[in-house]
């Protein structure tokens, strides 16, 4: 393996806390009786892929959410709050840990996002941080409903090398779902899957010799 220069981070729950949980048990309570099938960490309903890579609108999203709950009463309010209710935030220390990772390597963030979501992300860095976005933590910000593709596709990834002139052999992706590590080795790329809590990035890019 060539040395590492480059460095592909994934966002949920490598920098940026969620729990699935959170959101199954907001679409139970909407009417979706199954939801820990419609919606998971490594498979869910198509809807959620559609949405990732914007084929449909938000207020397709929420039909489709009052379908699959049988309730066309739901609100607008309702299901954003339903599915927002998974992201939690980022640890104190991570921002400063990436800047320090992105003076010593070519950084990038790769995610699989939404418009809710996304809007959701930037009005909470702004919030918390004064931050207007992730755009300063990183050479570039990818999100998979800017580009029409999603991880783990390997077009996706092919599209963040092409477009920067990155080496695979040089290039490291991390990502804490094992269908993303697969579609990025697809690509050329070293990976690392992030079994630990976000709050823990400091120490697992010390454990393998990155910081």
């Amino acid at each position: 393996m060539k040395k590492i220069k480059n460095i592909i981070f994934d966002y949920g729950n490598v920098i940026f806390e969620i729990d699935f949980k959170r959101t199954q048990d907001a679409l139970l309570h909407l009417g979706i009786t199954n939801s820990t099938e419609f919606f998971a960490h490594k498979s869910h309903h198509n809807l959620f892929n559609d949405f990732e890579t914007a084929a449909i609108t938000p207020a397709q999203f929420r039909a489709g959410i009052r379908e699959a709950a049988e309730n066309s009463k739901l609100t607008d309010e309702e299901i954003d709050a339903a599915w927002n209710s998974l992201l939690i935030g980022v640890p104190p220390g991570i921002h400063e840990v990436l800047l320090k990772v992105k003076q010593k390597y070519r950084t990038f963030l790769l995610s699989n996002n939404n418009e809710t979501h996304y809007n959701y992300i930037v009005d909470y860095l702004k919030r918390e941080f004064d931050m207007p976005d992730n755009s300063s933590l990183f050479e570039k910000a990818y999100y998979s409903q800017h580009m029409f593709l999603r991880k783990p596709n390997v077009e996706i990834f092919e599209q963040v090398i092409s477009e920067n002139k990155l080496d695979p052999a040089e290039t490291l992706f991390i990502d804490d779902s094992p269908q993303h590590i697969e579609g990025a080795k697809l690509a050329g790329l070293n990976t690392l899957l992030m079994t630990k809590h976000p709050k823990d990035l400091e120490q697992v890019l010390i454990d393998h010799h990155i910081l």
